[in-house]
């Protein structure tokens, strides 16, 4: 009898915050912001379904402002009725059909200036992450951030925001994805391809007002 794909984490509770230690920001000591842990978290799964060839793995956030001008501005609010858009933060694919878990740090650990390299990772091979875009231009942080970057919502939105981790097993063993590639290109070559998938959500805020 077979059972449905189920993604699980010893240090992440399905609907509940994310620990700091995973996120990418935290409140500082002596400000709204600190450069915070960063590391990618554990995960496991159970449930493939048979013709499983490899597994893909997403994080983002949906919860992420439209409109930048009032983001991590001293004295303004982001108001949490703005519409929103999503954000990823960590693009996995090719991860081998045998593969059940991924542990602690596996693709991530402490904030790297410039960004993690894409292509093959300990596991599988990572694509481009979010953080890519908005540091574009920035003269000591641009660059290419691949695998996982964890949350740094900004520290005045009214909203709380989610990351749902996805893990989608699909029917084939290799995307066969040039690097580098982005969410968007990960989603348009599994499209008919996948056999199941399954989420877990954390939530994160900087604002003191929602913690």
């Amino acid at each position: 009898m077979s059972h449905p794909l189920k993604l699980r984490s010893d240090v992440l509770v399905d609907g509940a915050p994310i620990p700091a230690r995973y996120a990418f920001g935290r409140i500082g000591d002596d400000g709204p912001f600190a450069f915070s842990d960063n590391i990618s978290p554990p995960l496991a799964w159970t449930g493939a379904p048979a013709g499983t060839r490899s597994f893909v793995l997403i994080c983002h956030d949906p919860d992420v402002p439209s409109v930048g001008d009032d983001v991590n501005q001293a004295g303004r609010t982001v108001p949490a009725d703005l519409p929103r858009v999503d954000f990823s933060h960590w693009v996995l694919v090719d991860l081998p059909a045998g593969l059940t878990s991924l542990e602690e740090g596996s693709h991530g650990r402490g904030v790297v200036a410039r960004g993690k390299p894409p292509g093959p990772a300990p596991q599988g091979r990572q694509g481009l992450n979010d953080y890519t875009g908005w540091f574009a231009g920035h003269p000591d942080m641009a660059g290419d951030y691949a695998g996982y970057d964890g949350p740094a919502p900004p520290w005045n939105d009214a909203r709380l925001h989610h990351y749902i981790f996805t893990l989608y097993a699909v029917d084939r063993s290799s995307l066969d994805l040039p690097t580098p590639f982005t969410r968007a290109d990960v989603l348009a070559a599994i499209a008919g391809h996948v056999l199941a998938q399954a989420t877990l959500t954390g939530t994160y805020t900087l604002n003191p007002a929602l913690r």
